[in-house]
């Protein structure tokens, strides 16, 4: 028993890292489809930066991406980030229909968690906030 509370000591911190940095790498993949059609997508409508709310979610979800995947101000970010989901949830996805799953919102949900879950672990064994001394932000 000693054994495995040892093994998931020393695992969890960086299984958490590692879910950190891909959720942060598929942010961003979207961020930055949404503001130079990276990696490019068939239909590609260009960016709109006069409405408030698309306007915001590119550069969001490519800075907030990014943020993520450094593990640099991560507890803040990553609270931002599922709020923004929800908010991308409710406005685009709910009014189609009740099930995430039929009403394309199934990831928008899923990040949504996953940054809430971010948000209050920390961001793991591995990150810029732990190099420079923001225990606050550190996993518990």
């Amino acid at each position: 028993m000693a054994d495995l509370t040892s093994l998931r000591l020393t695992w969890e911190p960086r299984l958490l890292s590692i879910l950190r940095i891909m959720t942060g790498l598929l942010y961003l993949q979207s961020g930055l489809n949404k503001l130079i059609n990276f990696p490019p997508t068939p239909n590609h409508a260009p960016y709109n930066w006069q409405s408030l709310v698309p306007g915001v979610a590119g550069p969001l979800e490519t800075v907030g991406g990014i943020l993520i995947v450094l593990g640099l101000f991560t507890r803040p970010v990553a609270f931002v980030l599922s709020g923004e989901m929800a908010v991308a949830y409710f406005m685009a996805h709910a009014p189609k229909g009740s099930f995430p799953f039929l009403n394309g919102g199934a990831l928008a949900v899923l990040f949504c968690f996953v940054f809430l879950y971010i948000c209050l672990r920390g961001y793991g064994a591995l990150g810029l906030d732990g190099i420079l001394g923001r225990r606050s932000a550190k996993a518990g």
